[in-house]
């Protein structure tokens, strides 16, 4: 197998460069596609299309090829993987649950290939949950389903998260590659390195994603006094706010037997003075607040990927990275630091984008729906 990126601002951009990938008798047959949701999303379809190319896509808040960040973009992954060792499978929330669909896509699977992993990245609206999507395709699929991606963004806008291919664009869609793992060895992990601090408090208020009380407090108090900002006059004027500052401070979500999975706090509600995370955190959790990332949190990135690579995965043919917005937010220039460091772990064609969620298996952990994390996933054809 072999991967080609191609990058551009426009669709004219990426009929050039694909013209060029191609010219030397290359024939993909999948592109793997991240793109701002500003840019001619259906433009860029029907170019692919028109070449034969199958496509997996989403929105983004900024791509990256390799280390090289590209905001309001569109970075494109080619790949000329055998017809029959890959299916995309598309369905989309209406009338059912997002349980229901990804149990779909699970039974889709397991009746596609004896041995089958799932890619997938889903819309971001109050209808897709992240935890019930890994649950339903557990469901689906049965006990050792290999489930990684991320969800799609809009460039923090907040609005119009979408997920796309041939023909079909959703915010409350669900997209799955499902790869024939007899033909093609998948591995990868999902990775943090934030470090706790402070003692551990309880979740003793909340409802799915949104936290009302943290030991008995207002969760949006004790998050503002933690953070040192003002409960000013003109703050609690506003109905919503954003917490930008909370993407250095993300709560981590302990467990028993398991790594803490990682909560970002999106908004503050004052009505209620309530947190709207980008996860669930059921009530009764166990919480500690986090460190500002530094090097370390890199470096502890970096082990991982490379215990995936010494014991799964040697040698690549092409790498993913679904790595969190508020990674970005929080890392500013290290974040290209990071990414380069991922790259050089495999030596392979490397894709990513910012997402606002992301699906794949810690250290130590299951496969579950996490923030704050990249999740980073190799491809070699046997």
């Amino acid at each position: 197998m072999k991967a080609k990126n191609i990058k551009g601002k426009t669709t004219e951009d990426i009929k050039n460069a694909l013209d060029k990938s191609m010219s030397d008798g290359y024939k993909p047959t999948l592109a793997i596609v991240f793109m701002s949701f500003e840019l001619d999303i259906d433009a860029v379809c029907e170019l692919l299309t028109q070449k034969g190319i199958e496509i997996f896509g989403a929105t983004s808040s900024g791509g990256f090829i390799g280390s090289e960040i590209e905001e309001i973009c569109i970075v494109i992954m080619l790949l000329d993987i055998h017809p029959n060792h890959f299916k995309l499978k598309y369905l989309e929330v209406g009338n059912e649950s997002e349980f229901e669909i990804a149990k779909q896509l699970g039974q889709y699977g397991k009746k596609t290939y004896t041995n089958a992993s799932f890619i997938i990245v889903s819309g971001w609206s109050k209808e897709m949950d992240g935890e019930e999507i890994i649950r339903g395709i557990e469901e689906g699929f049965g006990s050792g389903a290999s489930i990684f991606g991320g969800m799609a963004a809009d460039d923090l806008k907040l609005t119009a998260p979408k997920v796309f291919t041939k023909d079909k664009i959703s915010i409350t869609g669900l997209l799955g590659l499902i790869i024939d793992e007899d033909k093609i060895n998948i591995s990868g992990v999902a990775t943090c390195g934030w470090k706790a601090i402070g003692t551990t408090k309880s979740i003793t208020k909340s409802s799915g994603n949104i936290v009302y009380t943290i030991d008995d407090k207002p969760a949006l108090d004790l998050v503002m006094k933690y953070l040192g900002i003002s409960l000013d006059d003109q703050l609690i004027d506003n109905a919503v706010f954003n917490l930008d500052l909370f993407t250095y401070y993300p709560l981590q979500l302990e467990r028993d037997n398991a790594p803490a999975v990682m909560r970002t706090a999106m908004m503050g509600i004052v009505e209620d003075r309530s947190l709207v995370c980008a996860g669930n955190i059921p009530q009764g959790s166990k919480i500690r607040f986090s460190l500002p990332p530094d090097f370390d949190v890199i470096d502890i990135v970096i082990d991982e990927c490379s215990e995936v690579k010494n014991g799964q995965i040697q040698d690549a043919d092409a790498v993913i990275m679904f790595s969190c917005i508020s990674r970005y937010m929080a890392f500013g220039a290290m974040t290209s630091e990071e990414i380069r460091r991922v790259e050089e772990v495999w030596d392979a064609p490397l894709i990513g984008f910012f997402t606002y969620g992301e699906y794949g298996k810690s250290k130590g952990g299951e496969h579950e729906f996490h923030n704050n994390t990249c999740c980073v996933v190799a491809f070699k054809e046997k």
